[in-house]
């Protein structure tokens, strides 16, 4: 296996920690996504659509989107076990998967995409739109805090990819989108000082 890696991104730091927890180290090749190398010929003959990260497999295969990559992790390296051990918990945790992506990670994103001068040269950007989705992702950030007032995690009472997800997130979007993650969201901060001391937090 080959994983192609970013050093900055937080997608692709999702799948170093999933790693990290799992204990696996493989093969990487970084593509610098702010440099561009994503879009080279000599990346896209190796993987099409262009996506950071990728992992390419012994027989060709090359599997792109992080969750994507996560769950063949999970099938290869079971424990500990980050996705579920049984219907319902995998019906849960990709329940908060989903929620995170959708009402956090993506407006988020789109913000930054939108309105951040170095992303510039690669994306055709609309402030009118990050204008639109960042009282959205502010509104997400409160409902987490209220969450996590109920739960150790977010997905429940274990850590889980739900969790490596949002704190990816979280810990590379607010500061660079003009959203403080302070004393008014006390949960959301204790969960956050808990994830950032895991050992994971530092792939």
């Amino acid at each position: 296996m080959l994983l192609y890696d970013d050093a900055i991104a937080p997608t692709p730091r999702r799948v170093r920690m999933f790693l990290a927890e799992k204990g696996v180290e493989i093969p990487r090749q970084m593509v610098t996504i702010g440099k561009g190398e994503h879009l080279l010929p000599d990346y896209r003959a190796r993987v099409p659509s262009g996506r950071v990260p990728a992992l390419a497999l012994e027989d060709g295969t090359v599997i792109c989107e992080s969750v994507a990559i996560c769950r063949y992790l999970e099938e290869l390296y079971p424990a500990p076990n980050l996705m579920g051990s049984d219907a319902r918990e995998r019906a849960v945790i990709e329940m908060w998967q989903r929620r995170i992506e959708f009402e956090l990670l993506l407006p988020f994103a789109a913000v930054f995409r939108h309105t951040h001068p170095k992303m510039a040269a690669l994306e055709q950007q609309v402030p009118a739109y990050a204008a639109v989705q960042k009282p959205q992702a502010e509104q997400r950030l409160a409902l987490l805090d209220r969450d996590l007032g109920m739960t150790r995690f977010v997905a429940g009472d274990r850590f889980t990819i739900a969790d490596i997800t949002a704190f990816t997130t979280l810990a590379f979007f607010p500061r660079l989108c003009g959203v403080a993650l302070g004393d008014h969201l006390p949960h959301l901060s204790r969960w956050m000082a808990e994830i950032a001391s895991r050992p994971s937090a530092g792939a």
